[in-house]
């Protein structure tokens, strides 16, 4: 009877031995055949089954194998849990539809073929699926970059979906006739168009302590820039135009911010695009930035005075008392909490007004935008 139920049920998945404790075969679900096979202990217990599955099958299954587990430990017989199986497999199709788009076999030849054009000397990795790959390039300064590629099973009839670090948008242009190696090309065509953009930024990096990011990646355009104790100067450079005057902001204590932003607002007109960024910040605010050849970064890097840290997540400090006799740094976050919490403090909007926690001179600090 149960024998009959099963073949009524599963009519792709027979007993392998006289004894039935070993069923192979296939199960069907949403039209699509899984390739399983069970053993049974000779008691044909199914606590102690084992069951093992295809390459699709075990995809398909992540995040699902506690389940399986659970209702081989629970059901009466096989036929019940083919049928509560087949019912976990269906929810795990519902949930990822495209995991089993299986690739026909031209897919993997086509390829194999492009990879070969392209040389496998610019393979980095590839998925077990051969659906994300990551190519590398060199740029004319010997630059290293990374493209990924995430194929569709469709492949080439389907534009692959492309990502790298780099500071712009990635738009490649792609047909059913495109290949690997046209959208490398694509892509070195792309990193030709920001070698003076990362030249001005490899000056920066290399000339200056740049206090933020702490470790910039090919895509960061902004650059925090010592240029005392307590003061810096943040400069977002343009991709497209790396040599033109960037967006500025000085930060730091109001008497020492103050002077330099009138020398930057009376020298703008000596900015010359021909001069990189570097060179024209230092002629128009009349200054040498501190390098790594002429000072130590502990002279910029002054911890926090309320948690006694200098880095707090990704933050550094960045609000100063402005009485010149004090000039304490604070993180926006620590000094806006600290100010909160004092009874003498005012509220205006998102501005807390309050007293320096080391001199007691009056402070302000805005509430911290919410991280996006």
């Amino acid at each position: 009877m149960a024998a009959r139920s099963l073949v009524k049920e599963s009519p792709l998945l027979l007993p392998l031995n006289k004894d039935k404790t070993v069923y192979g075969g296939f199960l069907t679900v949403q039209e699509r055949d899984f390739r399983v096979r069970i053993v049974l202990p000779a008691d044909r217990q199914l606590k102690r089954a084992k069951l093992h599955c295809c390459w699709q099958l075990k995809h398909l299954l992540r995040g699902y194998q506690h389940i399986v587990k659970q209702r081989l430990q629970h059901s009466d017989n096989l036929v019940s849990f083919i049928l509560e199986f087949k019912t976990v497999l269906e929810v795990a199709l519902r949930g990822c539809p495209e995991s089993l788009s299986i690739p026909p076999p031209q897919y993997y030849s086509q390829l194999i073929t492009e990879m070969e054009t392209l040389g496998w000397d610019k393979l980095l990795f590839i998925d077990s699926e051969f659906r994300t790959l990551r190519l590398k390039a060199s740029d004319s300064s010997e630059r290293q970059h990374i493209l990924t590629v995430k194929l569709k099973a469709k492949h080439p009839e389907e534009s692959p979906e492309c990502s790298a670090d780099v500071p712009v948008p990635l738009d490649m242009a792609w047909t059913p006739q495109s290949t690997l190696t046209q959208l490398h090309s694509q892509f070195m065509l792309v990193l030709d168009s920001l070698a003076e953009f990362w030249e001005v930024l490899d000056e920066i990096d290399g000339r200056t302590w740049v206090l933020e990011p702490e470790r910039p990646c090919r895509a960061d355009t902004m650059r925090r820039i010592a240029i005392g104790s307590n003061v810096s100067i943040r400069v977002d450079v343009n991709p497209r135009h790396p040599k033109m005057l960037p967006e500025s902001c000085l930060l730091g204590a109001e008497h020492v911010v103050t002077p330099l932003r009138n020398k930057l607002n009376a020298n703008m007109h000596l900015w010359n695009p021909g001069c990189s960024i570097l060179h024209n910040l230092q002629d128009v605010l009349e200054i040498e930035f501190p390098s790594p050849a002429t000072h130590e970064k502990s002279s910029f890097s002054v911890e926090c005075g309320i948690c006694y840290a200098y880095r707090l997540e990704t933050a550094i400090p960045d609000q100063v008392c402005n009485d010149p006799r004090c000039g304490q740094p604070f993180h926006q976050a620590c000094l806006y909490e600290w100010l909160r919490a004092l009874p003498s403090s005012r509220h205006s909007f998102s501005v807390v007004f309050g007293e320096c926690p080391y001199c007691s001179k009056p402070i302000t600090v805005k509430m911290a935008a919410p991280k996006s």
